[in-house]
C-alpha cells in the first residue's frame, strides 16, 4: 500500500509545478511582480482563512505559529519575487534547475537535524534527483547568454534557492506543530502585507502599467497554490522532509515542458534524459 504522505507530495508536484508555469506567464506578459505576488498571497489568505474558521479550528501554539509563519513569509516571498525576476532575464530551463538545487541544504538539514533513517532506494532516489538538477544546471548554462541581464537572472536564481530553501524548512516545523490552515493564512497574510509593501520598487520600464493581467495571474496563482502547498504540509506531517521535499522539488519539470510547448523553448536530449530520470527518481523514493 502507498503510504499517504507519498500520494499527498506527488499531488503537491502537479499543483506546484502548474503554479510555478505561471510565474513564466508573468514574466511572459510583463507583469509587475510584486503585483502579481500580492494577489497571489492574498488569495490564499483569504481561502485558507475562511477554510479554518469554517472547519472550527483551534490553534494551541500560538508563538510557535507567530514564529514560523513570519520566517516563512519573508523567505518565501523573496523566493517568489526573485523567482519571477529571474524568468525575465534567462529562459526557464536554465532558471528552475538552479532555483530546486535548494534540495540539497534542505535534505541534508533534515539528516542532520531530524534523522531521517532512509533506504538504499530512497537515497539512490534523492542522489538521482539532485543529478536531475545538476545536468539540467550545466546543461543550459553552457548555452547561456553572458550579459549583464543573464548574470542577474543567475543571480535572483540563487537568491530564490536560498529563499526556497528556508521556506521549506519552516514549513516542516509549521506542519508538525501548527494548524496547517491557520499557519497558512497568517503566513500568506504577511507575504501580502509585504509584497503591497515594495509594490512600487518594481514599477520599472518594460513593466505593464496594465494590473489586470498581474492580478489575474495572481489569482490564479493563488488559487493551484492553496491546494499545492496544503498537500505539501499534509506530505510533511508523516513522510521525511528530505524524501518529500526531494519529490515535490521535481515540480520544475513541468514548467520547462509546459514553456516548451507554449513558449517554443529548446528541449534537447540532455532535458529529455532529465525528465525520464525525474520519473525514475520519483519512483525510487517510494520504495
Amino acid at each position: 500500500m502507498v503510504d499517504s504522505w507519498y500520494v499527498f507530495a506527488i499531488g503537491a508536484l502537479i499543483l506546484m509545478g502548474l503554479q510555478r508555469f505561471l510565474y513564466k506567464v508573468s514574466a511572459e506578459w510583463k507583469c509587475n511582480t510584486a503585483w502579481t505576488s500580492f494577489a497571489f498571497m492574498g488569495t490564499v489568505t483569504v481561502l485558507s482563512g475562511g477554510a479554518f474558521f469554517v472547519s472550527g479550528g483551534e490553534e494551541r501554539h500560538v508563538s510557535i505559529l507567530l514564529v514560523v509563519s513570519a520566517v516563512n513569509s519573508l523567505s518565501f516571498l523573496l523566493a517568489t519575487v526573485a523567482h519571477m525576476e529571474a524568468l525575465k532575464a534567462i529562459p526557464t530551463s536554465i532558471a528552475y534547475p538552479i532555483i530546486r538545487l535548494n534540495v540539497v541544504p534542505v535534505v541534508l538539514f533534515s539528516v542532520l537535524y531530524f534523522k531521517d533513517v532512509l533506504s538504499p532506494f530512497q537515497v539512490a532516489g534523492i542522489v538521482l534527483a539532485v543529478s536531475v538538477m545538476l545536468i539540467l544546471t550545466r546543461e543550459s548554462g553552457s548555452h547561456a547568454d553572458r550579459s549583464r541581464n543573464a548574470r542577474r537572472g543567475v543571480l535572483l536564481a540563487c537568491l530564490s534557492l536560498a529563499g526556497g530553501a528556508v521556506a521549506s524548512i519552516s514549513s516542516k516545523f509549521a506542519a508538525l506543530h501548527t494548524n496547517p490552515l491557520a499557519y497558512m493564512a497568517l503566513s500568506y497574510f504577511l507575504s501580502t502585507v509585504f509584497s503591497f509593501g515594495v509594490r512600487r520598487r518594481f514599477e520599472q520600464e518594460g513593466v505593464s502599467r496594465d494590473l489586470r493581467p498581474a492580478l489575474l495571474i495572481g489569482l490564479s496563482m493563488g488559487l493551484i497554490n492553496f491546494g499545492g502547498y496544503y498537500l505539501f504540509l499534509k506530505a510533511l506531517n508523516s513522510g521525511p522532509l528530505s524524501l518529500v521535499i526531494s519529490i515535490v522539488g521535481m515540480h520544475f519539470v513541468i514548467p520547462i515542458l509546459l514553456a516548451v510547448f507554449l513558449y517554443g523553448e529548446r528541449l534537447g536530449l540532455m532535458r529529455l534524459l532529465a525528465v525520464a530520470m525525474t520519473i525514475g527518481s520519483i519512483l525510487l523514493m517510494r520504495l
